[in-house]
Protein backbone atom coordinates (compact mmCIF):
# COMPACT_ATOMS: atom_id res chain seq x y z
CA UNK A 1 0.00 0.00 0.00
CA UNK A 2 1.24 3.10 -0.85
CA UNK A 3 1.54 6.48 1.50
CA UNK A 4 -0.13 9.81 0.32
CA UNK A 5 2.07 12.69 -0.28
CA UNK A 6 1.75 15.14 2.86
CA UNK A 7 3.35 18.30 2.70
CA UNK A 8 3.39 18.87 6.31
CA UNK A 9 6.51 16.51 6.89
CA UNK A 10 8.67 17.94 4.29
CA UNK A 11 10.82 19.64 6.79
CA UNK A 12 11.23 16.25 8.71
CA UNK A 13 14.57 14.42 7.74
CA UNK A 14 14.67 10.35 8.40
CA UNK A 15 17.65 8.32 8.04
CA UNK A 16 16.84 4.77 7.28
CA UNK A 17 19.97 2.39 7.71
CA UNK A 18 18.53 -0.92 5.74
CA UNK A 19 20.95 -3.66 4.10
CA UNK A 20 17.90 -4.86 2.79
CA UNK A 21 17.74 -3.72 -1.04
CA UNK A 22 13.74 -4.11 -1.33
CA UNK A 23 12.85 -3.32 1.76
CA UNK A 24 14.86 0.10 1.82
CA UNK A 25 13.38 0.98 -1.73
CA UNK A 26 9.67 0.23 -0.81
CA UNK A 27 10.54 2.15 2.46
CA UNK A 28 12.27 5.54 0.83
CA UNK A 29 9.37 5.94 -1.37
CA UNK A 30 6.52 5.54 0.97
CA UNK A 31 8.23 7.76 3.58
CA UNK A 32 9.16 10.41 0.72
CA UNK A 33 5.65 10.14 -0.54
CA UNK A 34 4.52 10.84 2.90
CA UNK A 35 6.42 13.77 2.94
CA UNK A 36 9.77 13.41 4.61
CA UNK A 37 12.96 13.95 3.37
CA UNK A 38 14.91 10.42 3.77
CA UNK A 39 18.38 9.18 3.54
CA UNK A 40 19.55 5.44 2.71
CA UNK A 41 22.45 4.31 4.15
CA UNK A 42 23.17 0.16 3.57
CA UNK A 43 25.47 -0.44 6.82
CA UNK A 44 26.18 0.46 10.38
CA UNK A 45 29.78 2.24 9.54
CA UNK A 46 28.15 4.34 6.48
CA UNK A 47 25.60 5.04 9.05
CA UNK A 48 28.05 6.63 11.82
CA UNK A 49 29.42 8.98 9.04
CA UNK A 50 26.44 10.82 8.06
CA UNK A 51 24.97 11.11 11.35
CA UNK A 52 28.28 12.79 12.49
CA UNK A 53 28.19 15.20 8.81
CA UNK A 54 23.87 15.81 8.90
CA UNK A 55 21.43 16.66 11.35
CA UNK A 56 18.31 14.29 11.31
CA UNK A 57 15.17 14.07 13.14
CA UNK A 58 14.64 10.43 13.62
CA UNK A 59 16.42 7.19 12.38
CA UNK A 60 15.51 3.90 11.32
CA UNK A 61 17.57 1.68 12.20
CA UNK A 62 17.97 -2.20 11.04
CA UNK A 63 19.87 -4.49 13.69
CA UNK A 64 21.23 -7.15 11.26
CA UNK A 65 23.42 -4.33 9.52
CA UNK A 66 27.28 -5.14 7.61
CA UNK A 67 30.23 -3.73 9.30
CA UNK A 68 28.58 -2.13 12.33
CA UNK A 69 25.61 -3.80 13.52
CA UNK A 70 22.46 -1.81 14.72
CA UNK A 71 22.86 -2.72 18.07
CA UNK A 72 26.23 -0.86 18.49
CA UNK A 73 25.19 2.30 15.75
CA UNK A 74 22.05 2.91 18.51
CA UNK A 75 24.74 2.85 21.13
CA UNK A 76 26.65 5.52 19.54
CA UNK A 77 24.18 7.70 18.53
CA UNK A 78 22.70 7.81 21.54
CA UNK A 79 25.92 8.62 23.28
CA UNK A 80 25.80 11.62 20.81
CA UNK A 81 22.77 12.75 20.29
CA UNK A 82 20.58 11.60 23.88
CA UNK A 83 17.19 13.08 22.35
CA UNK A 84 17.08 11.65 18.76
CA UNK A 85 14.54 9.27 18.24
CA UNK A 86 15.57 5.50 17.18
CA UNK A 87 12.96 3.42 15.73
CA UNK A 88 14.43 -0.35 15.54
CA UNK A 89 13.54 -2.86 12.60
CA UNK A 90 14.59 -6.17 13.64
CA UNK A 91 13.75 -10.08 12.59
CA UNK A 92 15.12 -10.96 16.03
CA UNK A 93 11.48 -11.98 17.78
CA UNK A 94 13.62 -12.75 21.49
CA UNK A 95 12.25 -10.55 23.83
CA UNK A 96 16.11 -10.68 24.98
CA UNK A 97 17.17 -8.94 21.93
CA UNK A 98 14.48 -6.39 21.89
CA UNK A 99 15.14 -5.48 25.65
CA UNK A 100 18.67 -4.92 24.60
CA UNK A 101 17.65 -2.60 21.74
CA UNK A 102 15.65 -0.80 24.51
CA UNK A 103 18.54 -0.35 27.42
CA UNK A 104 20.92 0.71 24.36
CA UNK A 105 18.89 3.65 23.74
CA UNK A 106 16.12 2.74 21.31
CA UNK A 107 13.35 4.49 21.76
CA UNK A 108 11.03 1.50 19.91
CA UNK A 109 10.90 -1.53 17.59
CA UNK A 110 8.92 -3.12 15.04
CA UNK A 111 9.41 -7.05 14.78
CA UNK A 112 9.72 -7.90 10.96
CA UNK A 113 7.74 -8.38 9.00
CA UNK A 114 5.37 -5.35 9.40
CA UNK A 115 2.77 -3.18 7.94
CA UNK A 116 3.57 0.11 6.03
CA UNK A 117 0.52 1.75 7.89
CA UNK A 118 1.97 0.36 11.23
CA UNK A 119 5.47 1.86 10.83
CA UNK A 120 4.15 5.25 9.22
CA UNK A 121 1.61 5.61 12.58
CA UNK A 122 5.32 5.03 14.73
CA UNK A 123 7.26 7.88 12.80
CA UNK A 124 4.83 9.99 12.93
CA UNK A 125 4.04 9.37 16.86
CA UNK A 126 8.03 9.68 17.44
CA UNK A 127 8.58 13.14 15.60
CA UNK A 128 5.98 14.69 17.05
CA UNK A 129 7.92 14.05 20.52
CA UNK A 130 9.47 17.19 20.96
CA UNK A 131 6.94 19.13 20.82
CA UNK A 132 4.74 17.43 23.22
CA UNK A 133 7.35 16.96 25.48
CA UNK A 134 8.53 20.59 25.77
CA UNK A 135 4.63 22.04 26.17
CA UNK A 136 4.19 19.13 28.97
CA UNK A 137 7.54 19.55 30.79
CA UNK A 138 6.93 23.25 31.49
CA UNK A 139 4.82 22.81 34.51
CA UNK A 140 7.39 20.64 36.26
CA UNK A 141 10.80 20.95 35.73
CA UNK A 142 12.64 19.18 38.59
CA UNK A 143 11.39 16.47 40.89
CA UNK A 144 12.78 14.57 43.40
CA UNK A 145 12.23 10.99 44.79
CA UNK A 146 14.23 8.69 47.27
CA UNK A 147 17.80 9.24 46.09
CA UNK A 148 16.86 10.48 42.85
CA UNK A 149 17.40 14.02 41.36
CA UNK A 150 14.96 14.64 38.06
CA UNK A 151 15.86 17.73 35.56
CA UNK A 152 13.05 17.39 32.88
CA UNK A 153 14.50 20.64 31.56
CA UNK A 154 17.47 18.67 29.92
CA UNK A 155 17.14 15.42 31.04
CA UNK A 156 19.89 15.35 33.37
CA UNK A 157 19.18 12.97 36.21
CA UNK A 158 21.01 11.82 39.43
CA UNK A 159 20.58 8.79 41.23
CA UNK A 160 22.61 8.98 44.13
CA UNK A 161 26.29 10.20 42.54
CA UNK A 162 25.26 8.26 39.45
CA UNK A 163 24.54 10.83 36.17
CA UNK A 164 21.59 9.16 34.22
CA UNK A 165 20.55 11.34 30.40
CA UNK A 166 16.90 10.18 29.69
CA UNK A 167 15.54 9.70 26.29
CA UNK A 168 12.93 12.06 25.65
CA UNK A 169 10.34 8.85 26.03
CA UNK A 170 11.86 7.77 29.10
CA UNK A 171 10.91 10.94 30.43
CA UNK A 172 7.92 11.55 29.08
CA UNK A 173 6.80 8.40 30.78
CA UNK A 174 8.66 9.10 34.33
CA UNK A 175 6.82 12.51 34.20
CA UNK A 176 3.80 10.46 33.25
CA UNK A 177 3.79 7.97 36.34
CA UNK A 178 4.79 11.27 38.46
CA UNK A 179 1.80 13.44 37.18
CA UNK A 180 -0.36 10.99 37.82
CA UNK A 181 1.23 9.81 41.18
CA UNK A 182 -0.68 7.67 43.12
CA UNK A 183 -3.27 6.74 40.36
CA UNK A 184 -3.13 3.57 38.19
CA UNK A 185 -2.52 4.20 34.74
CA UNK A 186 -2.75 1.37 32.25
CA UNK A 187 -0.64 0.29 29.76
CA UNK A 188 -3.27 1.24 27.02
CA UNK A 189 -3.07 4.83 28.81
CA UNK A 190 0.73 5.28 28.11
CA UNK A 191 0.91 3.92 25.15
CA UNK A 192 -1.36 7.21 23.99
CA UNK A 193 -0.44 9.82 26.09
CA UNK A 194 3.34 8.95 25.79
CA UNK A 195 4.09 7.83 22.18
CA UNK A 196 0.55 8.13 20.52
CA UNK A 197 0.47 4.54 19.22
CA UNK A 198 -3.28 3.14 18.97
CA UNK A 199 -4.27 1.11 22.05
CA UNK A 200 -5.16 -1.87 19.39
CA UNK A 201 -1.49 -2.19 18.87
CA UNK A 202 0.22 -5.11 20.60
CA UNK A 203 3.59 -3.88 22.20
CA UNK A 204 5.85 -4.60 24.84
CA UNK A 205 7.55 -1.41 24.82
CA UNK A 206 5.74 -0.04 28.07
CA UNK A 207 7.23 -3.04 29.99
CA UNK A 208 10.52 -2.78 28.93
CA UNK A 209 10.82 1.30 29.41
CA UNK A 210 9.71 0.54 32.52
CA UNK A 211 12.43 -1.95 33.47
CA UNK A 212 14.55 0.85 31.99
CA UNK A 213 13.15 3.65 34.62
CA UNK A 214 13.77 1.02 37.47
CA UNK A 215 17.52 -0.18 36.48
CA UNK A 216 17.74 3.81 36.71
CA UNK A 217 16.18 5.01 39.82
CA UNK A 218 14.83 1.85 42.28
CA UNK A 219 17.21 0.80 45.05
CA UNK A 220 16.36 -2.66 44.29
CA UNK A 221 14.79 -3.17 40.27
CA UNK A 222 13.45 -6.21 41.61
CA UNK A 223 11.30 -5.01 44.48
CA UNK A 224 10.18 -1.56 42.90
CA UNK A 225 9.44 0.70 45.71
CA UNK A 226 8.64 3.60 43.36
CA UNK A 227 7.18 2.40 40.05
CA UNK A 228 5.00 -0.38 41.40
CA UNK A 229 3.18 -2.98 38.97
CA UNK A 230 -0.25 -3.71 39.45
CA UNK A 231 -1.15 -7.13 38.13
CA UNK A 232 -3.79 -7.01 35.35
CA UNK A 233 -4.09 -3.25 35.79
CA UNK A 234 -1.03 -1.52 34.37
CA UNK A 235 1.06 0.92 36.88
CA UNK A 236 1.53 3.29 39.82
CA UNK A 237 4.04 5.39 40.73
CA UNK A 238 4.16 6.28 44.86
CA UNK A 239 7.47 8.12 46.27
Amino acid sequence: MTAKKNSKNKNHKILLVEDEETLAIGLEYNLSEEGYNVEWVRDGKMALEVIKKKPFDLIILDIMLPYVDGFDVAKKVRSLFPQLPILMLTARTTVKDRIRGLEIGADDYLPKPFHLEELLLRVKGMLKRKNWYRSESAPLSHYHFGNNDINFENMVCYAGEKEIQLTTHEARLLKYLIDHKGKIVTRKELLTAVWQIDSDIETRTVDNFIVRLRKYFEPNPEKPVYIKSVRSAGYIFTD
